[in-house]
């Protein structure tokens, strides 16, 4: 009983609990697919297979073609994520307990009913490349079909099972190895190009969205010549393998942890490897770097593919959030410590870096340095590699909303008196799947400016899954990027085109609310700020890059 009403929720976030009606087979790859209409007239099919189960001696290969079945396939339940550790019911983003399994390659599509040639949504789920689920509430896809699209989730392998490298592995395939779950994305968009259609969507007018990992996923999709030709338009949400830091190793290094690993697990070949539970290599600590420059899906790093005009020439919209970073630089309250924190950094250029960010107060400066010279560089070297490299045009975005958090909530892994705008905080706006996050218990108390701003994120997609152009109230069209009068958008209480800086990025800050304005659970931003005279003013400063200055002088 309890299963049922948390499949209901998780379909219908909210719609209602009303029995989902029998939708007419459809044939696929494989055979004939049944879906569900829900209340909200949304026709959905859960647990689409697009690729054979890669267990046994599929485990560690490319996604092999999908097993035919007898009969119809009843496609009205999640299949299991992807093998991976899972969640506490008190982490930020706990949606329910999933099954788990190496049994994982499937997709999910919400279409609206009797869709033609509609735009193609497909969402690439985030989590470090080591956890991540194509049926998490907070990815629903029926909120977006229900204004027009066709959603698909695609699910890929994670952790040591979608990612290991090994020179036995590369003997085996001729080429080399790794990657294994951004084979599992190609796949799944060839699934989509050559079905997708029967579903209502338009195979030629593909759009892949995805954050974090899944926005690095995105990237690399566009970087690769297996991809060609998947998908026209590029939504990526706060990473990439740009700006030298997450950017795809060496096949040799690779390989060196792929050993590394198998020493770990006591296996003597490749073979004893393939044989091990699932959960001891999901168990393993050995380091590894996810991404490797096998020869064939990652054939180099994004500046050298972008260098060449080898990339998938398609519209990209890409930003992140204010207060995120990939390597906080520490607690900072005095200047003296933040002076001593980026000196240990950055060394030599710790000066330039500190006049750069003069003026604020130290722990913000702190929080800015540590997200401009990680996720603010990788996207920002990603907008200029595709103005300077690619003929489609670029948007950019940066969103500075704090949610609005119930007084007295409790996580485990969050403290919404200091997340501010934090990673992954936009994901439900650009969805429509802000009840998500009071799915189980009450942690958001939302207000009427969050339904305005969702209008605002979630239209400017739509509207990029369309025409190429994000636009929306109250911004309209959104202006592309260019060099010589650079702009982007603010997201927050009232979004605003905004000024960056003539040079090689469009990076701007936008300063949040203060630390004891967050405690009191007060939903503020650098956009509402205006009336305080920070808010506007400080982004419109723009950013003063130091790796510009350097490459300046070099």
């Amino acid at each position: 009983m309890i299963g049922r009403l948390l499949a209901a929720l998780a379909l219908g976030l909210g719609a209602g609990l009303a029995a989902p009606a029998q939708a007419e087979p459809i044939a696929v790859d494989g055979g004939q697919v049944e879906g569900t209409t829900l209340p909200s007239g949304v026709v959905a099919w859960l647990g689409v297979p697009f690729a054979a189960p890669p267990l046994r001696d599929l485990r560690w290969k490319p996604p092999q073609p999908v097993v035919p079945w007898q009969g119809t396939l009843h496609a009205d339940r999640f299949a299991p994520e992807c093998l991976q550790p899972l969640r506490g019911s008190l982490q930020n983003h706990y949606f329910g307990n999933e099954a788990t399994s190496e049994d994982c390659l499937y997709l999910n599509i919400w279409a609206p009913a009797k869709a033609a040639k509609a735009p193609v949504v497909v969402w690439i789920y985030g989590g470090g490349f080591n956890i991540g689920s194509a049926s998490m509430a907070n990815y629903s896809g029926e909120p977006l079909a229900r204004e027009g699209v066709v959603r698909v989730n695609i699910a890929y392998r994670v952790g040591a099972l979608g990612f290991l490298a090994h020179p036995a592995l590369s003997a085996e395939s001729g080429h080399g190895s790794g990657n294994y779950g951004l084979m599992d994305q190609i796949a799944a968009l060839q699934w989509v190009k050559r079905n997708i259609a029967r579903f209502g969507g338009d195979p030629d007018n593909v759009t892949i969205v995805g954050q974090s990992a899944g926005a690095m996923s995105v990237a690399l999709l566009q970087l690769s010549p297996m991809a060609r030709g998947l998908f026209a338009r590029a939504v990526a949400m706060s990473g990439s393998p740009f700006g030298g830091m997450l950017g795809p190793a060496p096949l040799v290094q690779g390989e060196a942890q792929g050993l590394a690993l198998q020493k770990e697990l006591g296996a003597a070949s490749l073979a004893e490897m393939r044989s091990l539970p699932g959960d001891r290599i999901v168990a393993a600590t050995t380091p590894r770097a996810p991404i490797v420059r096998d020869g064939q899906v990652v054939t180099g790093s994004a500046e050298e593919v972008f260098a060449a005009h080898a990339q998938n020439d398609v519209p990209v919209l890409i930003g992140y959030t204010r207060d995120e970073s990939f390597r906080p630089l520490g607690p900072v309250t005095t200047p003296q410590e933040l002076k001593a924190a980026v000196t240990a950094r950055f060394g030599a250029a710790a000066d330039a870096i500190l006049a750069a960010y003069a003026g604020s107060d130290p722990a913000r400066a702190a929080a800015d340095i540590a997200r401009d010279a990680t996720v603010g560089r990788q996207m920002a070297d990603w907008a200029a590699a595709q103005r300077r490299f690619g003929t489609q045009p670029v948007y950019a975005y940066l969103f500075a909303r704090r949610q609005p958090y119930v007084p007295g909530v409790v996580f485990s892994d969050h403290d919404p008196a200091t997340v501010g705008a934090y990673h992954t905080g936009d994901v439900p706006y650009w969805l429509r799947t802000r009840p998500a996050l009071n799915m189980f218990r009450q942690t958001r108390a939302w207000q009427p400016v969050d339904q305005a701003l969702e209008d605002t994120m979630a239209g400017a997609l739509l509207a990029f899954a369309r025409s190429g152009v994000p636009q929306s109230a109250p911004i309209g069209p959104w202006p592309a990027l260019d060099s010589r009068r650079p702009r982007l958008v603010l997201l927050g209480e009232q979004p605003a085109v905004i000024p960056g800086r003539t040079g090689p990025t469009w990076q701007s800050s936008a300063r949040p609310v203060p630390k004891r304005r967050a405690a009191r659970g007060r939903a503020t931003d650098g956009a509402a700020a205006t009336a305080r005279g920070d808010g506007h003013a400080a982004a419109g400063r723009g950013w003063r890059h130091p790796w510009a200055r350097r490459r300046a002088r070099a």
